[in-house]
């Protein structure tokens, strides 16, 4: 009676599952037991077998790795295509661009003064005076060569160069040694017009003259006709050209004279035989005069104005 009351008392839910109680408890009961130690077991291989000596496993470790790889280097690629859209030029081999905005200062022991810009520095100097020389040949038909020079001068000097390198950006993109924040600022203005010249340098060996050329006629047309100086005095200019059509030198007068003592303001008008006179304003005589030469040369077409 002992053991009969046991066997009911651990198996009530398997009794009542069918007719045949009994057999279906033992049928259940060893398979469940058996699946759950062998999905146990396993489980367990597969562990021991992944698992290296610091606990961690290979498949754990390796993709975070290879993710901060991709990401590093889809960086390097983002900057460099924002770089080029700035610049307006895809390059075909990136490192040329690279190395035109590296400073020696930034190369690592062991390389060559070389593998920075300084090459195609010299190398771009000498393709933007080719290129401005030839923009200017065909801009100004009526200017002489003393003129010419003049403009050209004006248009590669390394102040030029500096702005173009500021309206695209470049002085964030110049890559420097260690050195101190203000020497860094410093040393990147500094350098701007060079690097300007380096990817112009550097765009010529990847795209040729055709490429090169037409990063100069983007960044440089404008300050052509825009000069940001006066390349010449218009008295000057207007008495060189008198003399040229055997004419006297210009002759200046006072028209008038008005507002207090301490901020006048002077008209003066120029003349020369046979042209009606050219009227000026200004705030001392000889601003005043330079107004007025600057009149008669525009309405004589007279070679050596600044609009050519």
């Amino acid at each position: 009676m002992k053991d009969e009351a046991k066997d009911i008392a651990i198996q009530p839910t398997e009794a009542q599952a069918g007719p045949d109680g009994e057999a279906a408890t033992k049928s259940l009961a060893p398979n469940t037991s058996e699946t759950k130690t062998s999905e146990i077991k396993t489980s367990e291989a597969k562990t021991s077998e992944t698992r290296t000596p610091d606990g961690k496993t290979p498949e754990a470790r390796s993709p975070a790795k290879k993710k901060r790889t991709r990401s590093s280097k889809a960086k390097g690629t983002d900057a460099n295509a924002a770089l080029e859209a700035r610049i307006g030029y895809s390059f075909t081999d990136p490192n040329l661009l690279m190395q035109g905005i590296t400073h020696v200062s930034a190369l690592k022991s062991g390389r060559k003064r070389g593998d920075s810009y300084q090459r195609l520095e010299f190398l771009g100097d000498h393709v933007l005076g080719l290129v401005v020389s030839d923009m200017l040949y065909h801009a100004f038909p009526n200017a002489d060569e003393g003129e010419l020079s003049k403009r050209l001068a004006e248009l590669v000097r390394k102040e030029s160069c500096a702005d173009v390198a500021k309206s695209l950006g470049l002085l964030d993109d110049v890559k420097l040694g260690s050195v101190g924040a203000s020497a860094d600022a410093r040393l990147r203005k500094s350098v701007l017009g060079d690097i300007c010249e380096a990817v112009i340098g550097a765009v010529f060996l990847d795209g040729g003259y055709a490429a090169a050329s037409d990063f100069v006629k983007r960044n440089w047309t404008e300050r052509m006709h825009k000069p940001r100086r006066p390349l010449r005095d218009p008295k000057t200019v207007l008495q060189e050209w008198a003399q040229g059509k055997g004419l006297p030198t210009p002759v200046y007068r006072e028209v008038e004279r008005t507002g207090p003592h301490h901020d006048p303001q002077f008209r003066v008008a120029v003349d020369l035989p046979g042209l009606a006179p050219a009227e000026g304003i200004g705030g001392s005589k000889r601003a005043a005069e330079k107004v007025a030469a600057s009149v008669m040369i525009e309405r004589e077409g007279v070679g050596g104005s600044n609009d050519g």
